[in-house]
């Protein structure tokens, strides 16, 4: 027996200096029934900061049995809070409400207390994902005047930084995110328990990535970055901050750091969540499509895919880049049919959609999507949204041959990508713009548009684009009155004395798509007859 509680009384102090392995190691060699309900906690706490999350669920609720059984309602309480939270977090919804239906029993006769706080946190969340924003941020509220009146700063941070989330999804970005920034000083002036310093952390990050606020993600992921160091790196938070860095790099242009950062990530996630490892894996796999390395591209989003991970809408881009358009076109139908409501997701997935309907010229298609992503980007202040769907419409309207709506819209997208500071999205954006510009027959200045995005790409390592840009760049010294290389095509079919229907079926567009070509083209080279642009075809060459 004394051997017994000298053991025991290590695996406490282990518990207090934060040696999670060590705790984890002496508890568990001991016998269960040997252990209270203090230690039962402490068991799976140091099972939780060990990655080890099926026996951090078992410890946590034999824990809250033994403090249900002596009527402790407050901590039995706080451990069904915790538990609710760690199946939301495990994609339960069903008991993860069923333990938050237990946090409301113990609670409900009980005078208000910092877990009543608690739970209006937890219910603040479910009720922002579930499209509840004003009840969410009332609910917010409310633990932050608990946590004020019981001067609990682990629960003032937490409702602080939730209510900031629940400002962000109704549209209201800049108070939402002057509360991330409040909760966050509380982070980094370590006035947090480590729990509750990851927690928010990583729904901070995840918040300016959502809005590619490039420089405030920057900011945290550095802090989140020297914290982590702290840890073992066995615990959670180090994988789940490296693929938010990964992120981070991403959208700055820093693709190789990222691609090491989610590689890594990938390989750490794997002891918390499987999808968690796949979700690593689509960014590597991104990376690699934006620099043309396609089969390493494929094979990252093949793992993805098996981890649980769903990988659009890279995987359809990708086909995309491999010139499988009908390939790709069925992958983001299927996608965007799925019903994804999370507004960022869906504009990503929408955006996708957009450009590999115009490939395929299926501009209905296109035009649904941009319709949709304009609605949803009414509906929000969040520049990011805005310009996503404007440089879709840019894009759709230099489709449809409407040259005026498209520089309105590409000026628009270029000025919103280069005030994010996104690298890739403002090199996008100048290339179409530059073309639209060429359209509206400014051939110099839409040189200048082409050779600024053809030097963002090669900055990026971003060679299909970069070889695009170059050949864009190219392309009108070779074909002349700012003909496209699509609309020399036509104009050589019809002087080979071919119908429309007859191109379409050759070039796999539509007898629609043909016709506005050829409206294009007659206008370009100022002829009104099939037998007139057959006679500038032969003159110039193109016939």
């Amino acid at each position: 027996m004394p051997e017994l509680t000298a053991d025991l009384d290590r695996a406490r102090e282990a518990l207090v200096r934060g040696s999670w392995a060590e705790a984890y190691e002496g508890l568990r060699a001991l016998d269960p029934s040997s252990l209270a309900a203090g230690d039962l906690e402490g068991l799976a706490d140091a099972a939780w900061w060990t990655s080890r999350m099926d026996e951090s669920i078992a410890a946590r609720q034999k824990a809250y049995a033994a403090y249900a059984a002596a009527t402790e309602d407050r901590t039995a309480a706080f451990l069904a809070i915790r538990l609710c939270v760690e199946h939301f977090l495990r994609r339960e919804p069903a008991v993860a409400g069923g333990w938050l239906m237990r946090a409301h029993r113990h609670l409900g006769e009980l005078p208000e207390c910092v877990e009543h706080g608690f739970l209006a946190v937890v219910e603040s969340t479910v009720a922002r994902f579930s499209g509840e924003l004003e009840r969410s941020i009332e609910l917010a509220r409310q633990g932050t005047r608990i946590a004020n009146r019981f001067a609990d700063r682990d629960l003032l941070a937490m409702a602080i930084h939730i209510e900031g989330l629940g400002l962000i999804a109704a549209g209201r970005v800049p108070e939402g995110v002057a509360l991330l920034d409040e909760a966050m000083t509380s982070v980094v002036a370590g006035e947090l328990s480590p729990y509750f310093t990851g927690a928010v952390y990583c729904n901070v990050i995840e918040a300016c990535l959502q809005l590619a606020d490039v420089r405030r993600a920057t900011e945290w992921s550095e802090a989140a970055r020297a914290w982590c160091e702290t840890l073992p790196p066995e615990s959670p938070y180090p994988g789940i901050c490296r693929i938010n860095r990964a992120q981070v790099s991403t959208l700055r242009g820093r693709w190789l750091e990222a691609e090491a950062e989610a590689s890594r990530a990938s390989e750490e996630l794997m002891r918390l969540d499987p999808m968690d490892s796949g979700a690593a894996w689509y960014v590597v796999g991104e990376i690699r499509r934006r620099m043309g390395r396609l089969a390493e591209a494929e094979g990252a989003f093949g793992r993805a895919h098996e981890l649980g991970f769903e990988p659009q809408p890279g995987l359809a881009l990708l086909r995309l880049a491999q010139g499988k358009i009908e390939a790709a076109a069925s992958a983001i139908r299927v996608a965007v049919s799925a019903g994804i409501e999370d507004p960022f997701r869906r504009v990503k997935l929408l955006s996708a959609q957009v450009d590999v309907a115009i490939a395929a010229d299926d501009l209905d298609a296109a035009r649904a999507a941009c319709d949709e992503l304009e609605a949803i980007a009414r509906g929000s202040s969040m520049s990011v949204l805005d310009g996503a769907a404007t440089m879709a419409r840019g894009a759709l309207c230099l489709a449809e041959g409407d040259v005026t709506s498209a520089l309105e819209s590409l000026r628009k997208a270029c000025a919103t990508c280069q005030e994010l500071k996104l690298p890739y999205e403002t090199a996008q954006a100048r290339m179409l713009y530059g073309l639209a510009v060429r359209a509206a027959g400014a051939e110099e200045d839409a040189r200048i548009e082409l050779r600024a995005a053809l030097a963002g790409f090669e900055r990026l390592g971003a060679e299909p684009n970069a070889a695009k840009a170059s050949a864009l760049l190219a392309g009108p010294e070779a074909l002349p009155r700012g003909l496209t290389v699509r609309e020399a095509e036509v104009l050589r079919l019809v002087a080979a004395g071919k119908s429309n229907r007859a191109i379409a079926a050759e070039l796999v567009i539509s007898v629609h798509t043909v016709a506005r070509h050829l409206q294009n083209i007659f206008a370009k080279v100022d002829v009104s007859s099939r037998s007139a642009a057959t006679a500038f075809a032969f003159e110039h060459g193109l016939a």
